[in-house]
């Protein structure tokens, strides 16, 4: 079952496997919250200095693959490893500069599944979003138009 707990596993697995390089300098926290067509995770830095990494809670569902999900975690890794919303000095000025996010995933071992994600968001996701969650999906807006 995917929950909490479950994705801290997922962390904790991931960061070991292919990120042993970065110190975990604060609390980091993940969890799941929100449910976006739009976005698949984000990171922030809480007030108290801990690190917030947040999934998509759609994601709970079998559905979804389980590589969306570790790509997911590891973007927001790449994230905390160039010292956005980290206590590590930052590497860059923006986060995804130049597509430094993708290049660090395929070295860090996610190289198999980029191509495999960028395919599930472009053919998958939408459908996959309007079934999970279809009271969040519009008909498309009719314009009437009157003179009076």
């Amino acid at each position: 079952m995917r929950d909490d707990q479950w994705l801290a596993e997922r962390l904790n697995q991931i960061w070991q496997t292919l990120f042993p390089d970065i110190e975990r300098k604060n609390n980091v926290l993940i969890r799941f919250k929100g449910e976006w067509k739009n976005k698949f995770g984000h990171i922030k830095r809480m007030k108290n200095q801990d690190t917030e990494i947040v999934i998509n809670s759609l994601f709970k569902n079998e559905l979804v693959p389980e590589y969306i999900i570790d790509t997911t975690i590891a973007h927001e890794l790449i994230h905390y490893s160039h010292g956005f919303q980290s206590p590590l000095p930052r590497k860059y000025k923006h986060p995804h500069a130049g597509g430094i996010v993708r290049r660090e995933l395929v070295r860090r071992g996610f190289g198999h599944v980029v191509a495999k994600e960028r395919h599930f968001v472009k053919k998958e996701w939408s459908k996959m979003f309007k079934e999970l969650c279809p009271e969040k999906t519009y008909p498309k807006k009719v314009f009437r138009f009157s003179f009076f």
